[in-house]
């Protein structure tokens, strides 16, 4: 199964919105959130990181249609 632009938009926008909604857990918690915060912290970066990082992978050539 070949990557696309497609299939790397699908990662991003979750891993973005997950990652952003973590983050803000970690930073506005309060009374028993806060036990938690760096846990959150930690979650919200790596799924922000994956889905950066995902955007980062190369994209095949596009395969010539060959007819014989």
């Amino acid at each position: 199964m070949s990557l696309n632009r497609t299939a790397k938009g699908i990662v991003l926008v979750p891993s973005l919105l997950l990652g952003g909604a973590f983050l803000a857990a970690a930073l506005w918690g309060e009374g028993a959130a806060e036990g938690n915060r760096s846990l959150a912290a930690g979650l919200g970066s790596a799924l922000m990181a994956a889905g950066l990082l995902a955007q980062l992978l190369p994209e095949p050539e596009p395969e010539e249609d060959r007819r014989d």
